[in-house]
């Protein structure tokens, strides 16, 4: 028999519900309404001055024929499927070199996480002088060893490639220190027993390491897919999405949709459709996972 919850408890239950309800609110407000009224948008006909009109499937038959959009999705698919590996091996290798004891470790894990406290904006404008192709460093260290000026973000071959170096430059730090908390969560033992079994350095990271630190190379991987799909700040900043459109990514287009062209359900039905593509490649990776990531 269930006993009725006493005067302390209710107390303690009502005090929870007053802090989180700032929190419920907030959600509420500006997250779980914005997606709804977002979704009902995409089959309406709104020029944001005017009377909204209801369009049916007029904007998801439009999509469908976007040269832009599937320019853009082509993009974004580049940007994802590029600065996703490399910066969980770029992180991973980092967070091995920096679990060991060396000399100034703090110092290094410090260095290598600053980019990630740095909002896109500022980074991308730290950038932008570097890639410069008449006075930039980058191009002034090609010149000294006897390359051609290389221009980066006004070429449609590198200018893809530079945001994404950024992209990677910045993100490592933060997937390196969850890196770092699973490979302390590895215990000593594990690897004494290799030791003792004869086993290299090799072999002990492919068969402790990589099998024990799984679950958090799982997280890492899903949160940065999540996280590239909506590049937006760099892209901007950098090149604003040329030259060509070549670095002009979903969540501009969204945003030049609506904001520039003021074609507010259009834009609506370009945001379910990134929706439904990141959760399309959220569930593969969940379903992926159970065939490599250890519980």
């Amino acid at each position: 028999m269930r006993l009725p919850p006493t005067r302390t408890q209710k107390k303690e239950r009502f005090a929870a519900f007053v802090f989180l309800l700032p929190n419920l609110l907030g959600f509420l407000l500006l997250t779980a309404f914005p997606v709804v009224a977002s979704f009902g948008l995409s089959f309406f006909d709104w020029k944001l001055l005017d009377r909204p009109s209801f369009a049916g499937l007029a904007n998801f038959r439009e999509l469908l024929s976007d040269s832009l959009f599937w320019k853009s999705t082509l993009n974004t698919a580049v940007f994802v499927f590029a600065k996703v590996p490399l910066t969980i091996v770029i992180a991973l290798f980092l967070a091995l070199v920096l679990n060991r004891k060396l000399i100034g470790r703090n110092l290094f894990r410090t260095i290598v996480f600053l980019p990630v406290i740095c909002s896109a904006v500022s980074v991308a404008l730290i950038w932008q002088p570097l890639f410069d192709q008449s006075s930039g460093l980058l191009n002034a260290i090609v010149r000294y060893f006897g390359g051609k000026a290389v221009p980066w973000l006004s070429s449609t071959k590198w200018a893809m490639a530079s945001v994404i170096g950024v992209a990677v430059w910045k993100e490592i730090g933060y997937a390196m220190v969850i890196f770092l908390a699973g490979l302390q969560g590895i215990s000593r033992t594990y690897y004494e027993a290799a030791e003792v079994d004869g086993a290299n350095v090799l072999q002990e990271f492919l068969h402790i390491t990589v099998p024990l630190i799984s679950p958090t190379t799982f997280f890492v991987l899903v949160t940065s897919v999540i996280a590239a799909f909506q590049v937006f700040d760099l892209t901007t900043v950098l090149t604003q999405g040329g030259p060509g459109n070549a670095t002009n990514t979903l969540v501009m287009y969204i945003f030049q949709s609506a904001f520039r062209n003021f074609r507010m359900g259009y834009a609506s039905a370009l945001s379910l459709a990134l929706f439904l593509i990141v959760l399309a490649l959220t569930l593969a990776q969940n379903r992926s996972s159970k065939g490599w990531v250890q519980e």
